[in-house]
């Protein structure tokens, strides 16, 4: 599934359910994301992101999928999500008005025209597996929050994982 281009090797279609989430709103936050289409297998991606509100950390999510493609030099990426408002705004049926989500917003839409992007609503539990390993990133997240020291989480197939 994979070409090589002029040395470099290039993923031509990926797909990717985001998720984000926090305890409380805002609170200790962590994003998940599956990203299926490597050759080498899905890769799984959980991470803390500090103390944010919800929608920053779907946001969060769906440019982190979007950096891991461009890095893999996809053509193309089709994003699963199960944020309304994310999808809405991505696909341009709402405006995004709020001043903490623009420059998130405006970041995602411009690595989006790196490649045939093209994003959809699916419910929570079409999203489990993004969405655990949001749960998991958070709670990992909450746990340095209060502690005061860095736990780090390992997932398999993570970045983290991977040797480049």
């Amino acid at each position: 599934m994979q070409r090589e281009e002029s040395g470099a090797k290039v993923m031509p279609e990926l797909v990717a359910y985001v998720d984000g989430g926090c305890l409380g709103n805002p609170g200790p936050s962590g994003i998940g994301v599956v990203i299926q289409g490597v050759a080498e297998g899905p890769v799984r991606i959980a991470k803390g992101i500090g103390h944010q509100d919800n929608n920053v950390a779907e946001y969060a999510a769906l440019m982190e999928a979007l950096q891991y493609a461009i890095a893999l030099k996809a053509r193309k990426l089709h994003v699963y999500s199960d944020s309304q408002v994310v999808v809405r705004q991505m696909t341009g049926e709402y405006v995004c008005r709020s001043p903490r989500l623009y420059s998130l917003h405006w970041t995602c839409r411009k690595l989006a025209r790196s490649l045939a992007f093209s994003i959809s609503h699916v419910r929570r539990e079409e999203n489990a597996e993004a969405n655990q390993l949001a749960q998991a990133a958070l709670r990992t997240e909450s746990r340095v929050h209060h502690s005061g020291s860095r736990v780090r989480a390992t997932f398999p197939g993570s970045i983290s994982d991977r040797k480049g």
